[in-house]
């Protein structure tokens, strides 16, 4: 499957069902993390970026390229 098929949203309801879940996939976070750095954040809904950041931490994964991302793009924003 491609993974640009999948909406923003998708992509944040994936990590937040697995992470719900408990069942441990590093190799899933690894992947939709390095997916989601190379796409724009723009496209996210706040709350998806929200979503996707509490999967990481509720599931113990970490991506630091990936949260350096999303904390560079929240610092620029005008408003939340």
């Amino acid at each position: 499957f491609d993974l640009g098929d999948f909406t923003e949203q998708a992509l944040a309801n994936i990590l937040w069902s697995f992470a719900k879940s408990g069942e441990k996939k590093p190799e899933l976070f690894q992947t939709l993390g390095d997916h989601i750095v190379v796409r724009s954040l723009d496209d996210f809904w706040p709350q998806a970026l929200s979503h996707v950041v509490w999967a990481y931490a509720n599931a113990g994964e970490s991506h630091p390229e990936l949260f350096k991302k999303i904390g560079d793009h929240i610092a620029l924003l005008e408003r939340l």
